[in-house]
């Protein structure tokens, strides 16, 4: 996300003894005065509304590591030493001498005597900060923060897929990923995940009819409001069937028919989708999302992305499958 751009200010004189002598109040009672957050903005015809380009980047991982155990949010003190570490590992990889990229991983990633790899620091763009609620991980259910036991099928599915992926890594097209392929992107969904790159999603919206655009792929969905049903559940489609309706002030979106072909984290075509999309402020909209998939997860799980809003436009992602 570009920086924002400046923003012309002209405030008087007295204004700014008025301003200085309030801080000097604040700071005298040992208080810091917050930040006042501008009201989230509402549509002509009186919905919230969700216009605008959202940010999803973070350095948050979707899942807790392990070495947090039951710790479900971060100190202050512990949050600021993780953005500092990003932003200090940014500049490292960005100051260090370029190097050819010939074969393999990521470049910065490789070890000691391989060939270089295929990205360096220059293509990514997955954030430095953690989120706002200092949480250890985006997945806030189950409570340990951590994707749900696989069932014994999707354990199978997965072993037999990692066995035939070493053996034939490349017989065919159809062995690469519908995201290497240019399908559907990779943090695209849905739902959408903060990744390396590319993680801003476009929304629109109309009083019947939302529109959900991801900058990877430039996937979009077309999710009707008007209580049309869904399709049959034979119709399958990469991004689902998506339909929409407000509660109270929150969107919520539906989503089922989706392909197993996508091979979205082991689910297949039984896998539900609940989205829900909350205008907090004028400059956030928290994301959460619930999967459910009983053929593939013991239980369902559930994730909060706070988004921010972008005021840069999005450009077109130029990957399309062949190229």
């Amino acid at each position: 996300m570009n920086d924002q751009k400046e923003r012309d200010s002209h405030i008087g004189v007295g204004t700014v003894v008025a301003v200085m002598v309030a801080s000097a109040v604040f700071i005298l009672a040992g208080v810091q005065p917050a930040a006042a957050q501008a009201p989230a903005p509402r549509t002509a015809w009186g919905q919230p509304d969700l216009q605008g380009v959202w940010d999803f980047r973070t350095i948050t991982p979707m899942q807790r590591p392990e070495r947090y155990g039951d710790q479900e949010f971060l100190t202050a003190e512990e949050a600021a030493a993780l953005d500092q570490a990003a932003v200090d590992r940014e500049a490292r990889l960005w100051n260090k001498p370029s190097e050819r990229t010939t074969s393999g991983e990521n470049v910065d990633r490789r070890g000691a005597g391989e060939a270089p790899g295929s990205y360096n620091q220059f293509w990514i763009d997955s954030g430095t900060k953690s989120i706002d609620t200092r949480r250890t991980s985006l997945i806030i259910y189950p409570p340990n923060g951590r994707y749900p036991s696989l069932t014994a099928a999707g354990q199978r599915r997965a072993d037999e897929r990692r066995a035939y992926a070493a053996e034939h890594p490349a017989d065919t097209w159809e062995n690469f990923s519908s995201g290497v392929r240019c399908i559907l992107g990779f943090n695209a969904g849905p739902p959408f995940t903060p990744s390396a790159y590319n993680n801003n999603m476009q929304l629109f919206q109309t009083p019947d009819t939302v529109v959900v655009m991801t900058e990877m792929v430039n996937t979009s969905r077309v999710i009707p409001l008007d209580g049309t049903p869904h399709l049959d559940p034979d119709v399958l489609q990469w991004s689902g069937d998506s339909r929409g309706h407000w509660e109270g002030d929150t969107l919520v979106v539906e989503t089922r028919n989706f392909d197993a072909k996508r091979k979205w984290r082991g689910t297949t075509s039984s896998a539900r989708l609940v989205e829900r999309f909350s205008r907090v402020d004028a400059d956030t909209l928290e994301y959460t999302f619930t999967v459910t998939d009983p053929e593939n997860w013991t239980s369902p799980w559930t994730a909060s992305v706070p988004l921010r809003l972008n005021p840069e436009p999005m450009f077109e992602f130029a990957c399309h499958e062949g190229n």
